[in-house]
């Protein structure tokens, strides 16, 4: 039984909860239970879209600093990559993944902020990659999903200063989709993640796939696997209901099954 990071799964909507308190600071303990509550969101069929929350006063203030100080290079070397997989998993989430943040996310909170489709978050939210104030970078991610979203000269400049974004920077910049009220964070999530719960599950998952890998490739290898995951679905029995739906009662009224 995980202690800090758990999985809670209501009407087709799973959502990993962070509870280490009182900053959810990621250290190599919660890195894990992430990782193993990332594979169980996957592989649950019953969760057909993620909610990653880390509670209503804050999302998750970075990495435990007190646990990396005492580090070697060399222990370091061997964690690094586990750092990383464990928010990959994440990442990797094949279904829609929304992040709703409160207050700090910061360093690792950022990162695995990161990690999610969209991300909702409160107008009293500050995010934040600020490695480089204690000598280092980004380790979980940041430097490549951050420029990726922001585009790298905004990415740049957050990581080399090393200061804190709020709400409606973050919205402007591309780091936040929707700001709302602190105490609307969870409800707002939840009903954004509602409206994938629906949806034909394959062709979210293939969207998904074709768009995140595509980012990866030049144009026309993304054109490529787009191809396939666009052929794949014809195999499956949602395609085949939203067709018909399509050609019998018109676009928008089709009752998917996620097969």
């Amino acid at each position: 039984m995980a202690e800090f990071v758990r999985l809670e799964v209501d009407d087709g909507v799973g959502t990993i909860r962070l509870e280490r308190p009182p900053m959810n600071a990621l250290n190599a303990q919660v890195q894990e239970e992430l990782r193993a509550v990332a594979t169980e969101a996957t592989d649950n069929r019953a969760v057909r879209a993620v909610v990653v929350y880390g509670g209503s006063k804050v999302f998750a203030a970075g990495a435990d600093v007190k646990e990396m100080s005492t580090m070697s290079y060399a222990e370091m070397v061997d964690r690094a990559g586990g750092l990383q997989s464990a928010f990959t998993a994440v990442a990797q989430i094949p279904k829609p993944v929304i992040a709703a943040v409160t207050g700090y996310a910061l360093g690792g909170g950022c990162e695995l902020a990161l990690c999610a489709d969209f991300r909702v978050v409160g107008d009293n939210a500050k995010l934040g990659q600020p490695e480089i104030l204690l000598g280092i970078i980004p380790g979980a991610g940041g430097t490549q999903r951050l420029p990726r979203l922001v585009g790298p000269a905004k990415a740049k400049e957050l990581i080399f200063s090393g200061r804190f974004v709020e709400a409606e920077e973050a919205l402007r910049i591309g780091l936040a989709d929707r700001v709302v009220a602190p105490d609307d964070v969870y409800t707002a999530a939840v009903e954004w993640a509602r409206t994938f719960v629906n949806g034909p599950a394959y062709a979210l998952r293939a969207a998904k796939t074709a768009i995140d890998t595509g980012l990866e490739l030049d144009l026309d290898s993304g054109l490529a696997v787009e191809r396939m995951q666009f052929a794949g679905l014809f195999a499956t029995e949602d395609r085949t209901i939203g067709m018909t739906s399509f050609v019998e009662d018109g676009p928008g009224k089709a009752k998917f099954v996620g097969k």
